[in-house]
This record gives structure tokens, sequence and C-alpha cells, in this order.
């Protein structure tokens, strides 16, 4: 048996483009982002709640120190841990939108990774 006649196999394609392309909402896409946070209590409660609110479902979360910035065990505070969160929505949603835009309240620093999309195709 060949890999390409596994029905579990999965072929992934990347797009790049210069300038950015606004995707439709007539299927499912999941959005990658990145971002760190002020220093304070309870801010990566805020940070899950934008989405949480606008019923935006997180399909991973991860935390990165950065080089400048050594993670720190004295306190709690999320100053120079990189954030990743990938959520299933489209940026052409408006509640995707709303949830960047009240993140950005929180964030010293975001950006978005990229979009992936996802089609099954049939035997």
């Amino acid at each position: 048996m060949q890999k390409s006649d596994d029905s579990d196999n999965i072929t992934r394609f990347l797009i790049l483009s210069r300038d950015p392309i606004i995707p439709k909402t007539d299927r499912p896409f999941k959005t990658s982002i990145v971002f760190t946070l002020e220093e304070g209590p309870g801010l990566m409660f805020k940070a899950l709640a934008v989405f949480s609110l606008r019923g935006i479902n997180l399909t991973k979360i991860e935390s990165q120190p950065q080089r400048k910035h050594p993670l720190r065990v004295v306190d709690d505070s999320n100053n120079g841990i990189a954030k990743y969160f990938d959520f299933e929505a489209s940026m052409a949603e408006p509640r995707a939108q709303k949830a960047l835009e009240h993140l950005q309240v929180h964030a010293l620093f975001s950006i978005m990774m990229g979009l992936l999309t996802f089609t099954i195709l049939g035997n």
C-alpha cells in the first residue's frame, strides 16, 4: 500500500503573498496568532476571554520565553513570554476581528501568523 492510498494521509498547501489575502467565510478556517501580554494579574484570563466571549474555540495554546526576557520564576508576570494561539475562525468574520481588536487592549505585541483551511475530498 502506498502512502497516497492511505485514508489518513493529509496534504497541506501553502500560499504566500506580499498583500493580505482576506478569506471568505464559506468553509472552516483555523487562524494562528502570536502575542505578548502586559504584566499584571488576570491578563492571561482576559486574553482567553476575548475569544470565549465571542464563541471562538481555541485549538492550541502554547507559551515560549523570548531570548531577551528569560522566564521569570519569582513572580507570575507574563512579560517576555510569547503566547501562540490557534483558533477556529476566519479573519473575514467580524467576531474574529473584534476578538483581535479586544486582545490589543492587553497585548504589547501581536501578529497573525497565518490561516489554514481544509477540504475533505471524497474517495
